[in-house]
């Protein structure tokens, strides 16, 4: 694992496209894959869906804040997404299309917060790094993941995941993809604008 987050990290940029280095991502993925025990691979957990309550977390988030879900509810939405690693190729493009649109995603009155497992410290030197707005919140030790069922993808990696929550609480969009990180801020961001549009004026 080591190695393919080396491969990723190098080619990471915010210029690039979710393919510049599709070839060699999927070529090291098979390898780490295929070298990875049976045990490694099993990961038993309920993943949340489209129509589930959130449940509430408290977290401090990279720039010193607390953030409770719940303060949120009957305010405004929330984006919520998951990604592998501070600084590897398609986490920076991902992190980096939220940065682009953040104030697309605050015109319409809604939240972005970034989840991975990487320490506050990680977080605060990527974040400084590509001038990200939004924040970021540590989930070393996995807790997070788990309360919202994040999957491993492609057996062997971190899951990316991104989920859209409503005023109420409730997850309306769920966006699932490791390879087109991307597509997450497009998903997120229609998802968004499909709750502004259901709301009474």
């Amino acid at each position: 694992m080591a190695r393919f987050w080396h491969v990723a990290h190098e080619g990471a940029n915010c210029h690039g496209t979710d393919g510049c280095h599709e070839a060699q991502f999927i070529d090291l993925l098979l390898d780490v894959m295929q070298s990875t025990s049976n045990e490694e691979l099993q990961l038993t957990m309920r993943s949340l869906e489209v129509g589930d309550s959130v449940p509430d977390f408290t977290a401090t988030a990279s720039d010193g804040q607390k953030i409770s879900l719940s303060d949120f509810v009957g305010k405004q939405a929330v984006v919520v997404f998951f990604y592998p690693k501070d600084n590897s190729l398609i986490c920076t493009q991902e992190a980096c299309s939220f940065r682009d649109h953040y104030e697309d995603f605050v015109r319409l009155g809604a939240a972005v917060i970034g989840i991975s497992g990487d320490s506050n410290e990680s977080h605060r030197s990527f974040a400084a790094a590509h001038h990200l707005p939004y924040r970021l919140i540590a989930d070393e030790n996995g807790e997070l993941r788990q309360l919202f069922g994040v999957p491993n993808s492609l057996f062997v990696l971190p899951g990316r995941v991104t989920y859209v929550i409503d005023r109420e609480g409730i997850i309306r969009l769920k966006f699932n993809s490791q390879l087109f990180g991307s597509q997450h801020m497009q998903e997120a961001l229609d998802s968004v604008r499909k709750i502004n549009e259901s709301v009474p004026p």
